[in-house]
């Protein structure tokens, strides 16, 4: 149901994921009362994901948008997406990282760096809601796209924001499995065609990454046929 009444911060990264969670917050809210928030942090493909971003910003007609430039992932480190040093992996899921099982392609806790800029943007515009398209189920296996982690983080907002201030984390899309996404965002009839989820490539989609992998698997498993280019598609199994 659209609700008119209530204003949202979308954070919209240019991926799929994302992409559908923007149509879901259209739909609630009506693209009027919808703001979306883009992130840059030094990854490899930045500059193809801001595209992505206001490429499906335009298609939606979203006119309050925020960039933001968060260059301190790529000081910190410590990551396949911001380290060029460190090699993303190939035709592999889930490559551990040098301090555990956490992927290498695991960016230190960058969801809090991302849901801190939202909620303030969404404070100081008025909205109360902040939707980010987070998938627990069949991802990388990232700690901070749990459950666990955005209920601790509502506590946060709750704790740290103006006593009047009521902002609700939405993860519409967090049970969902990367088929059942391209699913809703089929019925949505969601530009999927505009979004961009490579790690490492800008032109082509490199097709052996995490991501390609996760994706091209979930559109095969769909019967559905990915609308974005890529370099190869030998991972296209379900």
């Amino acid at each position: 149901m659209r609700n008119t009444q209530r204003q949202a911060v979308v954070l919209l990264s240019g991926g799929m994921d994302s992409c559908v969670t923007a149509a879901i917050a259209c739909e609630r809210h009506g693209t009027a009362n919808v703001a979306a928030l883009h992130a840059s942090y030094g990854q490899r493909t930045q500059g193809r994901e801001r595209r992505a971003f206001e490429e499906i910003a335009d298609y939606y007609g979203i006119r309050e948008r925020l960039v933001v430039q968060l260059d301190h992932f790529r000081a910190i480190g410590g990551s396949a997406l911001t380290d060029q040093k460190i090699a993303v992996p190939e035709d592999q899921l889930g490559v551990p990282g040098p301090h555990g099982d956490i992927p290498v392609t695991y960016v230190p806790f960058r969801n809090a760096h991302f849901l801190s800029v939202a909620v303030s943007w969404a404070e100081a515009i008025g909205a109360d809601a902040v939707y980010i398209g987070a998938v627990a189920e069949d991802s990388s296996g990232y700690p901070d796209c749990r459950p666990e982690y955005y209920r601790a983080f509502q506590k946060l907002v709750r704790a740290g924001t103006r006593p009047e201030t009521r902002i609700e984390i939405v993860t519409p899309v967090i049970t969902l499995k990367k088929s059942e996404i391209i699913r809703r965002g089929v019925e949505l009839r969601a530009p999927l065609h505009l979004t961009w989820s490579c790690y490492q490539s800008e032109d082509a989609a490199c097709g052996a990454c995490d991501s390609c992998l996760l994706r091209l698997r979930a559109f095969a498993g769909v019967g559905v046929a990915d609308p974005i280019p890529y370099r190869r598609t030998v991972a296209a199994q379900p």
